[in-house]
């Protein structure tokens, strides 16, 4: 039934609309149980996706392209995709994290403002993104609308320019609830550390779907 299934997305057979549980059942005469099953096998791969409560529906994936060698706004990559972006807060506050503060060349008594969002590219998400700065220079984060601005631009405002960064990137598998988050078990871990005027100034640690980023590099003349 599976397969079966596969063949008709590929076939093109699916384009309006895809089956509801109810339909598999009594369309291949099984179970609810094994029709449930074949239905989460094909979400676990990514070919459908579902929401509580709602028929399922093929993924319809839109890309994000991301040029290597810029400091780039994950924001502004969204919208030049043609996609509209948009962020869930799940985290905004004022502490001390000795770790982070030792990538900042801070003493780990310093109060850093913390953000997390879930990010989201069109209806889908995209990325769980963390960020952390000197709360001298960041506060200004803890009073602006991040579910629709992005923090550089926040930053801009109060006349910080962020002006140079360097990013580590490697393939990763997701935790459980980072599955669950992104909806997909594997990506990108990017860690990033930027400056302004030569002093480190945001740290930031990204985990973007592998499925729907593509980082690109130009090489010659």
């Amino acid at each position: 039934m599976q397969d079966d299934l596969l063949r008709r997305i590929r076939a093109g057979e699916f384009a309006a609309h895809f089956p509801s549980e109810a339909e598999v059942v009594a369309e291949y005469e099984v179970s609810r149980t094994t029709a449930r099953r074949a239905l989460q096998r094909l979400r676990a791969e990514g070919v459908v996706t579902a929401e509580r409560g709602k028929r399922p529906r093929l993924r319809v994936e839109q890309g994000v392209e991301q040029p290597l060698g810029t400091l780039y706004s994950l924001n502004a990559s969204v919208r030049t995709a043609g996609l509209t972006q948009r962020s869930v807060v799940r985290r905004l506050e004022v502490h001390a994290d000795g770790v982070v503060a030792d990538h900042l060349g801070l003493d780990g008594s310093t109060p850093l403002v913390h953000l997390e969002r879930l990010r989201l590219a069109g209806d889908e998400p995209l990325a769980l993104d963390r960020v952390w700065l000197p709360a001298d220079h960041g506060r200004a984060l803890l009073t602006a609308d991040l579910t629709a601005i992005g923090v550089y631009a926040v930053l801009e405002r109060t006349g910080l320019h962020l002006d140079r960064a360097r990013e580590n990137i490697r393939a990763v598998a997701f935790s459980s609830l980072e599955r669950t988050l992104l909806t997909c078990p594997v990506g990108l871990s990017i860690h990033r550390l930027s400056h302004a005027q030569g002093q480190p100034m945001e740290w930031r640690h990204t985990l973007v779907r592998g499925d729907r980023f593509t980082l690109t590099a130009a090489f010659g003349g």
